[in-house]
């Protein structure tokens, strides 16, 4: 796999490295969690305001218990002297379960807001991104991250914030109502509550590094699961399927025992959590049952405080049982913070930095622009050009056909000019003006794609058609479709052009989708037409079609096409042959082949290799 910068980023850690360095990533990490609070903090100020609400009603709620079971069984009361009382109680339990519930939607609707916002931001950046940066990445993992790495972050504003507020306001509200009650105890539950979030750290600080382990697990799992889905019939056809099965029952064995490690963790802390607190509050129990014994205490107080104990250590109890949510997030948000920490080197934010604003592009129907190469270089590894002073001038109106072997850079010429790649030097100019200094936007509607391997989507060919323009007519479809010889086999599918497809245009064949692509970028009508040898796949008779289809369209667009066949560089008024990275040659069809040189040894040969991908002369 070629070696990127996120590769890198996400690269697991050996057991050389420091502990410094980890520190400081956890502390990064949940700096950047917290950072992601900024938009919702209202809302998880009203859920803490709720959560205060709520706990004072629990205090209300135990004062009038203890007077109603006081009067009613020490002072004899009857029921007409309680149930005032009793009626309260019942508006407070009422109260309280609002506000529970009230807690709950402000603190759910929180994660809700920057599960989206997060979700738009990781997609957006992927976009920016581009293709060229996708392709090397494993599609598993980044499905991961876009579902199941967002949604754990999404404890961490529901569950963990709101409740790490609380515990730090309820106890000292409780304590401070148990104090004139009872001083020893209210001692006892000051002693004893710093050692629940205490033994809490202590137990969570290997937790966090099992987390992260897990992630990075279920990570490398869904990359290669995905991967094994999709070459499965590769691996039938190798007779390879059973050691792929044993090499993901291998990463599935590793998961799970990750898994387990962070559960045995999550067990413990919780037991010995729920210990501390049952220890702490049979303290109590026993202190207030021997006052009660020798009269320290009225009867009231004693049970009052007896009912709201238990109530202080809740929230310390709920904390630990959410602190899972907070390792959990913290695991997650390590790789999302790795791809968003990827920059984004795309024309448009190369020029919006050094310019301050892109202009718009205008094409005139009749006026498609020139498009020229200035001693452009461009490679995807450091160290490993793949363009190399590469200098021609595709003129406006006619075609222009990259012609050269394998990996000469043919289609990364393409890929600079739909911004999927940037040159490292030189210029590319539209109308003798830097392409970086137009709107991104603006140029790629006027271009039209075609790529050796067209992606068709799930859905019907009518609305993979009308991808390229929502509001085309039937005639404009049916037109564009003819004009790439897919109106045939598109009228003889079940439904016509309502036939649903199966993704990547499962149910076609790989003509069929080449065709279908092709009509696409035709629907488009884009003064700038960039084809990836559009007749790959074709038989003789569609390929006509398409030839002649663009000798037609060359009067009004600038067609710039890679060329693999003879017979589709000889549509071309302009031929620019390349090799390993460098232009060789450039001229038309009768004066390249009259020069000696690589293209007229490539004509001469007549030699075809088939490629996995299309046909290339070589």
């Amino acid at each position: 796999m070629k070696p990127t910068r996120l590769n890198a980023a996400l690269a697991p850690r050996t057991a050389h490295d420091s502990q410094a360095p980890r520190a400081a990533t956890k502390k990064s990490t949940e700096s950047w969690l917290q950072g992601l609070r900024a938009s919702v903090r209202p809302t998880l100020a009203l859920a803490v305001g709720y959560g205060l609400v709520g706990g004072v009603l629990v205090i209300v709620q135990a004062a009038l218990l203890a007077w109603v079971v006081n009067a009613a069984m020490l002072n004899h009361a009857r029921l007409e002297q309680v149930w005032p009382a009793l009626a309260v109680l019942l508006a407070v339990f009422a109260l309280r379960f609002g506000a529970v519930r009230a807690t709950e939607n402000a603190a759910f609707a929180a994660g809700a807001s920057v599960r989206t916002e997060l979700h738009a931001r990781l997609l957006r950046h992927i976009h920016a991104l581009g293709p060229s940066w996708v392709q090397w990445q494993p599609r598993g993992a980044l499905a991961n991250d876009l579902v199941t790495g967002i949604d754990a972050l999404e404890g961490y504003y529901t569950r963990w914030l709101p409740n790490r507020a609380l515990t730090t306001l309820l106890p000292i509200a409780i304590l401070a109502v148990v104090l004139p009650n009872d001083w020893l105890s209210a001692l006892i539950l000051l002693v004893t509550a710093p050692l629940i979030p205490l033994f809490m750290i202590l137990l969570g600080k290997g937790a966090e590094d099992l987390n992260q382990q897990q992630w990075r697990q279920l990570t490398r799992l869904s990359a290669r699961f995905l991967d094994t889905l999709q070459g499965l019939t590769t691996l039938k056809l190798f007779n390879a399927s059973r050691r792929e099965a044993q090499v993901v029952a291998s990463i599935s064995e590793a998961y799970r025992e990750s898994t387990m490690k962070v559960l045995r963790v999550a067990f413990l802390s919780a037991v010995v959590l729920e210990f501390l607190a049952t220890v702490s509050i049979a303290m109590v129990a026993v202190l207030v049952g021997f006052h009660l014994l020798y009269g320290k205490i009225s009867f009231q107080h004693g049970f009052f405080v007896l009912l709201i104990v238990p109530e202080f250590y809740l929230p310390l109890r709920t904390l630990g049982a959410h602190y899972h949510a907070r390792m959990e997030a913290i695991g997650a948000a390590e790789r999302i913070m790795a791809v968003l920490a990827i920059p984004v080197t795309s024309s448009e934010v190369t020029a919006t930095v050094a310019m301050g604003t892109c202009a718009p592009l205008t094409c005139r129907a009749d006026d498609p622009p020139t498009l020229s190469f200035g001693s452009v270089c461009s490679a995807y590894t450091p160290g490993y050009p793949i363009l190399r002073d590469v200098s021609f001038t595709a003129p406006r109106g006619g075609i222009t056909a990259l012609v050269g072997p394998s990996g000469a850079g043919k289609s990364t010429v393409l890929r600079l000019l739909l911004g999927f790649a940037t040159q490292d030097t030189g210029s590319i100019r539209v109308d003798g003006r830097l392409l970086a200094t137009y709107s991104s936007h603006d140029w790629l509607t006027q271009v039209a794609w075609v790529p050796q391997r067209g992606h068709v989507f799930a859905g019907s060919v009518l609305e993979n058609l009308r991808m390229a323009k929502p509001d085309a007519t039937h005639a404009e479809i049916r037109r564009a479709a003819e004009q790439a010889g897919a109106h045939e086999f598109i009228s003889a599918l079940p439904h016509g052009y309502d036939t649903p497809l199966g993704e990547r245009g499962a149910g076609l064949s790989g003509g069929e989708i080449q065709r279908l692509t092709l009509a696409r970028a035709l629907l488009k009508n884009a003064r700038v037409l960039l084809l990836d040898e559009p007749t790959a796949h074709l038989d003789a008779h569609s390929r006509t079609i398409v030839h002649r289809t663009l000798r037609h369209l060359a009067q009004h667009h600038t067609v710039l096409l890679v060329a693999h066949r003879l017979e589709t560089a000889q549509l071309a008024q302009h031929i620019v042959v390349l090799e390993a990275g460098r232009v060789v040659q450039s001229g038309t069809h009768q004066q390249l082949l009259a020069a000696p040189g690589l293209y007229a040894r490539m004509a001469a040969g007549a030699h075809i290799e088939r490629t996995d991908e299309t046909e290339a002369i070589v």
